[in-house]
């Protein structure tokens, strides 16, 4: 179902945020690591490294879901071997290393996953020597590199694809709004590496404390700081189901009106019907991957198990649909880190993604707006890398 995309006139078509609570330094092989073998055409081992048996009960349910999906995704493929073996995390840095370990020992040729950024990390270090690579399942890109990649959505990506569009549409100054937490803090440097790469002004940085009543009483600070900076947009690094509400309603009542200074936001502002009724959202930016594809995934999966898919499950079945279709061209070894990090890309199930030698990764997004309380695509997802959005 899935492919290696193609140049655009020959394109194949096919087809949230999770952040660990601890952010660790990027793994790093300590020595030249071996070569794993492969037979050509032959079959592909992998390990699938699922957070089962932790003491957090929607682990289960995410666990399962991620092993449906590289099910799924197995099923899917065309004169590709498969064998798929799953190994249990608990969602701990330790079993992780260990479990990994063991799958290698065991004849692993790429490991998928594991989940949070802690134990991807302890994997990934537990197997560098081995020259086998892993792809995990979060979106920390503090812990990219190495043999190590990260399949999720990161903000880096989606405050490039926003920055991108705002300066082709004259935007060219921008102040950041950030929560004092982890995840503004993530954020406020994501945009900030973008903005400046793009060639814009960062004009103001601005931070509130995680609470209506820390927000408000900073709102008058940050109102006055966007004033005299000059910015001609806002970039929120809030949750729809946390700060964002509060920081798109404070702005406005100071003065700061997104009629006159655009609002851009670095999470989806659709994860929550409720917010997009909020006015300080309306005509505002935000980012979000290919829809159609994605309903496609969606329908599919609860199609064949009977309820509709954990928001991340997807991310397994992109693993196994990019091994495959390496697989499929015969060309050496197709889980090495040059097959791995080929231009091109892969078809996924939230559109296009493509993983970078750094470990990081990039994909293919829509720039969205909300007009009269609903979302209006601005700027579909490119269905390759190259042209507008990249």
């Amino acid at each position: 179902m899935f492919a290696i995309l193609s140049t655009p006139r020959k394109a194949i078509t096919a087809l949230l945020i999770l952040f660990s609570a601890v952010w660790l330094a990027a793994c790093q092989p300590t020595s030249a690591p071996t070569t794993t073998s492969f037979q050509s055409g032959g079959k592909v081992q992998v390990a699938l490294l699922v957070p089962s048996g932790s003491e957090n009960s929607s682990d289960a349910f995410l666990a399962q879901n991620l092993e449906n999906s590289a099910r799924m995704a197995i099923a899917d493929l065309k004169g590709v071997d498969i064998d798929l073996r799953i190994y249990a995390t608990a969602g701990n840095p330790q079993v992780a290393a260990s479990v990994a370990t063991q799958a290698v020992n065991e004849g692993a040729q790429i490991i998928l996953g594991p989940l949070y950024a802690e134990a991807a990390n302890a994997a990934g270090i537990a197997v560098a020597r081995s020259g086998v690579n892993v792809l995990a399942f979060s979106n920390n890109t503090t812990i990219a590199g190495g043999n190590v990649f990260v399949l999720g959505a990161t903000f880096q990506n989606t405050a490039k694809r926003l920055v991108s569009y705002g300066m082709r549409q004259g935007i060219n100054s921008y102040a950041v709004i950030y929560g004092n937490d982890l995840q503004g803090a993530v954020g406020r440097d994501a945009i900030a590496n973008e903005v400046r790469n793009a060639g814009a002004t960062l004009a103001a940085t601005e931070t509130y404390a995680m609470s209506q009543s820390g927000i408000i009483s900073a709102g008058s600070q940050i109102a006055r700081s966007i004033r005299s900076s000059g910015a001609q947009a806002v970039f929120l690094t809030g949750g729809v189901n946390a700060d964002l509400p509060i920081i798109a309603t404070a702005l406005p009542e100071q003065g700061i009106s997104p009629e006159t200074v655009k609002f851009i936001g670095l999470t989806r502002w659709d994860a929550a019907p409720q917010a997009m009724a909020l006015p300080g959202l309306q005509g505002g930016l935000f980012a979000m991957p290919d829809t159609a594809v994605n309903a496609q995934f969606e329908a599919r999966y609860a199609a064949t198990y009977g309820e509709a898919p954990h928001p991340l499950a997807g991310l397994a079945y992109d693993g196994i649909a990019a091994v495959g279709a390496l697989a499929a061209l015969g060309n050496g070894n197709p889980v090495s880190r040059a097959a791995l990090t080929q231009a091109q890309g892969f078809e996924g199930t939230q559109g296009i993604f493509r993983l970078n030698a750094d470990g990081t990764n990039e994909r293919g997004l829509a720039v969205a707006t909300i007009q009269n309380n609903q979302v209006v695509i601005l700027e579909p997802a490119p269905r390759s890398f190259a042209g507008a959005g990249f």
